[in-house]
């Protein structure tokens, strides 16, 4: 039989002891006699009694296809009792998604149709006030609503409220601590504040909570690379840079146009780390990129090569800085000035 890379992450809230109850048994009897128990995770490990969810942090495992397909089944099943919360589903096969969905709540109850409404109001330029009333009804209706405060301090910051989308996303976070979009959202917010030392630590959370088949684990550790060159520590964003530059990102993939950047800015982070062979080696790829708006100057690249060229006791060096000149680096011409 083949089996494939399957994962799960997410949480579902049943909001109450008694739901917890029944959706606990639901799933018993659906597992039992719809799939033979056939399914990859296992009720007493995902099933938490004292805050009424099914929570799965991240649970990777080798499965049949049948098993992901049964297990994504179940989850949708019981996601309709749920009043909140989500879960993602993946299938892979060397890093290929075969199959992907996310699981949630879709019934008629008045907090999952409040919060529906203003997440899609929350997209709709011109509507925050809409969403925010929505997102405020479906917290009433359910206090412990992490998607609907992790919303809502999207659109505080749409408002420029910063302190109130901070203390919505942190509030988020409490209720549900492996959701990534939340601390994402937060360290944004700690950026604009000027506070970058706390978005690192939203930053490394957000890799933490989330994998690499997620657009948002990629952001994360750009942002939390460019927060430490932005200090000057090319050091520590030495292993950021390293993951985002070696990544083959699909086409369409937002996160696609930054490599260039990135390998030119781990090649600098390896110069820093005096690993300078390597960073020569990135700096040529770099170079070989094609060019985007992404704010490099071919000129600097080129010095900076030089520059790498020659601490590692390579020729060429001037070649380098006299191409970088020629591609108008001031850098390098005060570099070639000394030389001379």
């Amino acid at each position: 039989m083949t089996t494939y890379k399957t994962i799960f992450s997410g949480r579902l809230e049943f909001g109450s002891d008694k739901s917890f109850d029944t959706v606990l048994k639901m799933f018993q009897h659906r597992v039992e006699n719809y799939y033979r128990s056939d399914i990859l995770l296992n009720e007493e490990e995902i099933f938490d009694k004292e805050s009424a969810s099914l929570v799965v942090p991240r649970f990777i495992t080798q499965g049949s296809e049948k098993s992901w397909k049964n297990t994504y089944s179940v989850l949708e099943y019981v996601a309709q009792f749920a009043v909140a919360g989500n879960i993602s589903g993946w299938m892979t096969e060397d890093g290929k998604i075969l199959h992907h969905g996310i699981v949630e709540p879709l019934s008629e109850r008045a907090t999952v149709q409040n919060f529906l409404k203003g997440r899609k109001l929350a997209k709709e330029k011109g509507k925050e006030t809409e969403a925010m009333a929505a997102l405020s009804k479906a917290i009433e209706k359910y206090e412990k609503h992490a998607q609907a405060y992790e919303q809502r301090g999207h659109v505080n910051v749409l408002l420029k409220n910063d302190s109130d989308a901070i203390r919505d996303f942190t509030k988020s976070i409490d209720f549900a601590p492996h959701n990534p979009e939340s601390y994402f959202g937060r360290a944004n917010v700690y950026v604009t504040k000027g506070e970058d030392k706390k978005a690192i630590k939203d930053l490394e959370m957000t890799v933490k909570s989330s994998i690499p088949l997620q657009p948002i684990y990629w952001k994360a550790r750009k942002l939390k690379a460019d927060l430490y060159i932005k200090s000057g520590d090319y050091v520590g964003a030495l292993q950021d840079l390293k993951f985002y530059s070696g990544r083959k990102f699909k086409d369409g993939d937002p996160n696609k146009f930054w490599v260039r950047q990135m390998t030119f800015n781990y090649a600098r982070a390896l110069f820093a780390s005096e690993q300078y062979l390597d960073a020569v080696e990135k700096f040529n790829i770099a170079l070989e990129m094609e060019e985007v708006k992404d704010g490099l100057k071919k000129g600097d690249m080129y010095m900076h090569r030089g520059l790498a060229k020659q601490k590692a006791g390579k020729n060429g060096f001037l070649k380098d800085f006299k191409e970088a000149v020629r591609l108008g680096c001031k850098e390098a011409e005060q570099l070639l000035r000394r030389k001379g």
